[in-house]
């Protein structure tokens, strides 16, 4: 997701090297030897990216963006130093600038095959997924055999809809070994289309190479999963599906217990909501899709974003970035700053997150922010945004709780690894959601997913009713929406609504366990409502 403009402070990391001090030092050192001149200003250039590069490395983009603008002064027509810069920039919340000096680079370099994917990455961060597409295929004019372009465009394809012809894109990835693992992955991904018999051979066997790291292991077992699924053997599913789980809990780090504490914290400082801003209607731009992963929120964000008033701006980290930034300028973590916030403090964080979201109003009046661990966030951004609505994705919690657990995540949800975690985890999410609900009456409401699939269109009317906004027929389209989706579930959103989604049942007892974590036992599970 990209991050919002922001000006970048040059004044950092100078060295006092530029185009003007050069060519005093030129005329200054006339009767030297051009050669040795041209090789002295090289050679400070190269320091300048180098130092640059150590810049970016420690986090300090602001100062990369510097010396390279000054390596810039030296040699504007030097493509290599317009990607660097690019990358900085990005780094930094420019993105416009970055996009603009690749696109020069492109123009100097029309041939490199690395400036034209590096564009592209920066296009598909600022959700232009039309355009770059359009870069990473030059990439590949230039060079076909260039296989992280082929996977990157093969990752547009996908949010744009194109299953077939980005899993083309994979297949041709995963005839590579380096690539493999990862080219499987991105195919189980593509919900909508089914792995073969085949697949599921090639997948063993490249799991049986000895060579094979850990993380290969991990990508490569989550597929076969997914291709033994596609071959309805669900207990070898299940099976694989343990193993790369396990694998893949020893990688990250993740403390039940110390996560359920920090909810009970923010259950206790909202117990009562803040006092935030005093205008209701301020920030009601703003419409939070939240919930747990794989609860129906990519699908109702789609039916959100297909009405002409709406944006959908999918997984932004704006919200968390702006409580973050809180905490560190009073040196308390979030929530223990709370009961000091005052409102004008609430109105400064309400200000701080429409100004960084603001390119999503852009075309439309409102936007979707879909992050979705904003759940535990609610009270402050109702505090912030007393306008906001908040639509929470519901899902049956065996449903919820098995398609995390049988998807491999880019990054966050280290919960999902773990059957005993994943079921600790919603209820954690279960029981600050119904306060929630109990304390934001006209800001919060349940959407669930079940309930949509039984009667769409009177769920759709509720949901825009809500909002505040008139039935508009196209939410019931929305699968013929043209906008570029992001996240697993978008080629299950260019489809028409299917009521056969639940498969906790295909695994019989392999899932006692998980039910029993959840204390369901033989009980029907029904929502907060």
């Amino acid at each position: 997701m990209a991050h919002p403009q922001a000006p970048v402070d040059s004044s950092h990391g100078r060295v006092g090297v530029n185009a003007d001090s050069l060519s005093a030092l030129r005329r200054a050192c006339a009767g030297a030897a051009d050669g040795a001149l041209d090789a002295l200003v090289s050679r400070l250039v190269d320091v300048l990216r180098q130092l640059a590069r150590t810049h970016l490395q420690q986090g300090n983009a602001a100062a990369a963006v510097a010396l390279l603008r000054e390596a810039g002064d030296v040699h504007p027509e030097d493509a290599g130093i317009l990607v660097e810069l690019g990358q900085a920039l990005r780094h930094a919340g420019a993105l416009d600038e970055a996009i603009d000096r690749l696109r020069r680079a492109c123009e100097l370099a029309p041939a490199a095959r690395v400036v034209w994917y590096e564009l592209g990455k920066l296009l598909k961060a600022h959700d232009d997924a039309h355009a770059a597409r359009a870069a990473f295929e030059r990439a590949l004019t230039c060079d076909p055999a260039f296989i992280e372009a082929r996977g990157a465009l093969g990752d547009v394809l996908a949010s744009l809809g194109d299953s077939e012809g980005a899993a083309a894109c994979f297949r041709r990835c995963a005839g590579v070994r380096a690539h493999a693992p990862r080219a499987w992955s991105r195919i189980a991904n593509l919900k909508t289309l089914r792995m073969s018999r085949e697949d599921a051979a090639a997948l063993r066997r490249l799991l049986a190479d000895p060579s094979m790291t850990d993380n290969e292991r991990v990508f490569a077992g989550y597929a076969l999963s997914k291709a033994l699924e596609d071959q309805d053997d669900y207990p070898a599913a299940f099976g694989e599906l343990q193993k790369a789980s396990a694998l893949k809990r020893r990688q990250v780090t993740w403390d039940a217990g110390r996560f359920t504490a920090w909810i009970a914290s923010i259950d206790a400082a909202f117990a009562q909501p803040a006092a935030g801003v005093g205008d209701p209607g301020f920030g009601r731009e703003a419409i939070f899709v939240v919930g747990l992963p794989r609860s129906g929120s990519t699908l109702t964000e789609q039916i959100l974003a297909s009405h002409p008033q709406i944006e959908g701006a999918s997984e932004l980290s704006d919200l968390h970035a702006v409580l973050n930034a809180e905490s560190q300028r009073r040196d308390r973590e979030f929530p223990q700053w709370v009961a000091q916030a005052t409102p004008a403090d609430w109105r400064r964080l309400g200000e701080d997150y429409l100004q960084r979201t603001a390119r999503w109003r852009r075309q439309r009046p409102r936007f979707t922010d879909k992050g979705l661990d904003n759940w535990p966030l609610v009270g402050a951004a109702a505090a912030m945004l007393p306008g906001a609505r908040f639509v929470n994705c519901r899902r049956d919690p065996l449903e919820t709780c098995l398609s995390c657990y049988r998807q491999l995540f880019h990054f966050g949800n280290a919960a999902s690894y773990d059957l005993d975690e994943l079921a600790a985890n919603w209820r954690d999410y279960d029981r600050l959601a119904r306060a929630w609900a109990a304390r934001y009456p006209g800001q919060f409401i349940d959407a669930v997913h079940e309930d949509l699939l039984a009667d769409p269109e009177a769920q759709v009317r509720r949901l825009l009713a809500f909002l505040g906004l008139p039935f508009d027929p196209a939410c019931l389209q929305f699968h013929q929406s043209e906008r570029a989706v992001n996240t697993f579930s978008a080629a299950q959103v260019r489809q028409p609504l299917r009521r056969d989604t639940a498969r906790a049942h295909r695994y019989g007892a392999a899932l006692d366990p998980l039910r029993a974590a959840l204390g369901l036992g033989g009980v029907e599970w029904s929502s907060a409502e």
